[in-house]
């Protein structure tokens, strides 16, 4: 058997491969279907489609339901005005550093495939292993749970939606938005594209509302700016909020092999999407700030109803609507993305196989999809938002960090490979320091949730080692894993399709 891992990794995932299976560049390549016998995957993402990704999954429940989470922590108007300014800049230079890995390793799955080039296939599994059981469930639930706060409000206007009809509703969005991923890629995209544009309109009524309110002189929220708690630990979790409202700034570095001359359009999705996206959370934060009071704001956790309650009067009901399909949209990019990066998974033999299973006709990878949805519901076992961003940010942030990281060793270890962007090496180092502060800084006093992600995390090895290292498994493991294919192909209509750059 050959070995796969040469060095950590073969470099047919870094280097474009020969016998026709070579990435076309241009984008022009991408329409064939079969390379050398092999099934792979179309190029059917247009950059608007890259930036309604990028775009459409920043701004899906972070920015209704995050402003209240910074206030909470800094208690400042002023500070938290700068959180929010910070964290669009750390993001966009974050962005700009996945540029670099996303057009030099060209291959769907972002953290995960580059930790499998940089540093080999345990920390790579590692990566894969923790967004399977932590980092995707937790992202789709809290955004799927605040859909669902936002849609039922309306219904409760004098107290809090119950906790149960909240729970369902987001199930249901789950399941919903699942059963369209399985039927198609361009329904799919169609959905993130007309959402997005939906969450755009309602964050600019939120702004021209907030500018007009100022513009009247209604200042008064905004004496006193700076006076706050600024503990170590208030301002890691306030950061954590922010940034959580940034999340999905990396998510099309995961369907890069989906993408249509990725070598040019990823750079520009980020350039267009970044600026655009930190633009609007700033001057939606300063609308809010300007007509919802400090103690309106903590005791909201839908804060943009609470504004329009206070601004739109009689067509306020219009904000929930909007914002609800604002986290519709935000639901479906996150699905898109873990469903491909788990399927990238399974082909590099880190998964079980039926992962790697995608519609005959429709190219969409229906037991990803199904397992993704699954593991989201069994989040929903907690309905408290800011508890499950604060417990899976600091794994989140780590692997961030151990991504940009491998991006530095590559630059030591390949230097000779082909990187059509190259990023300032002051712009990770400066990502890399901010990013393990914000990790370190909440956690000195209240360790509980680092602590817990490293144990998930470190549990991963033995698994690595008995189902992935080991190659002489007993005959009953393979007939399984055959049984579980041949299972999903019966049902699904499905089959093995190959990455564009497959390492084999």
């Amino acid at each position: 058997m050959p070995d796969r891992y040469a060095n950590g990794v073969t470099s047919s995932l870094v280097e474009p491969p020969t016998n026709g299976r070579a990435l076309d560049r241009n984008g022009s390549g991408g329409e064939a279907v079969e390379h050398d016998d092999k099934i792979v995957l179309k190029r059917k993402l247009t950059l608007i489609n890259g930036v309604a990704i990028i775009v459409g999954t920043i701004i899906g429940s972070g920015i209704f339901i995050a402003p209240t989470g910074v206030f909470y922590y800094t208690e400042s108007v002023g500070s938290s005005l700068f959180i929010w300014s910070v964290c669009g800049i750390l993001s966009t230079i974050g962005a700009l550093c996945y540029a670099e890995l996303g057009t030099s390793i060209t291959r769907s799955g972002g953290d995960y495939a580059y930790l499998l080039v940089a540093f080999g296939p345990l920390v790579g599994f590692l990566r894969l292993w923790i967004a399977l059981l932590i980092i995707r469930p937790t992202t789709q639930t809290i955004v799927a749970l605040t859909f669902a706060h936002y849609a039922a409000k309306p219904f409760f206007e004098d107290c809090d939606p119950p906790q149960n009809a909240v729970k369902l509703l987001a199930a249901v969005c789950l399941c919903l938005l699942t059963a369209i991923n399985c039927m198609s890629v361009k329904v799919s995209m169609k959905v993130q594209d007309i959402f997005t544009v939906g969450k755009l309109l309602a964050l600019v009524m939120i702004i021209l509302a907030g500018v007009y309110y100022m513009a009247t002189g209604k200042l008064d929220n905004f004496s006193n700016p700076w006076e706050g708690n600024y503990s170590t630990r208030n301002i890691g979790y306030a950061f954590y909020s922010g940034l959580f409202a940034f999340g999905g700034w990396n998510y099309l570095n995961f369907v890069t092999e989906e993408l249509q001359d990725p070598y040019k359009n990823l750079p520009r999705a980020i350039w267009i999407a970044m600026p655009l996206v930190t633009g609007i959370y700033v001057l939606v934060n300063l609308a809010y700030f300007a007509v919802v009071s400090k103690p309106e704001m903590l005791s909201s956790l839908a804060v943009a109803v609470t504004f329009g309650n206070k601004v739109f009067g009689p067509l306020a009901f219009m904000v929930p609507i909007f914002v609800a399909l604002s986290t519709f949209g935000g639901v479906n990019g996150v699905l898109f993305t873990s469903a491909r990066l788990f399927a990238t998974g399974a082909q590099e033999g880190h998964l079980p196989k039926f992962f790697q299973l995608f519609h005959v006709k429709q190219q969409t990878p229906i037991p990803s999809l199904i397992f993704t949805c699954l593991m989201s519901l069994l989040m929903l076992l907690t309905d408290n938002v800011y508890e499950l961003i604060n417990y899976f940010s600091s794994v989140l942030w780590l692997s961030v960090v151990a991504s940009i990281a491998g991006m530095l060793w590559l630059r030591h270890k390949k230097p000779n490979l082909p990187r059509p962007i190259k990023v300032h090496l002051a712009l990770p180092i400066i990502f890399m320091t901010i990013c393990v502060t914000l990790v370190l800084l909440p956690n000195f006093k209240e360790p509980t949730n680092l602590l817990i992600g490293i144990a998930i995390t470190l549990a991963g090895i033995p698994f690595y080692f008995v189902c992935i290292a080991w190659k002489d498994k007993p005959r009953c493991y393979g007939r399984i894993s055959n049984g579980m294919v041949n299972l999903c192909r019966a049902i699904f209509n499905t089959t093995i399709i190959e990455s564009n750059e497959s390492l084999k």
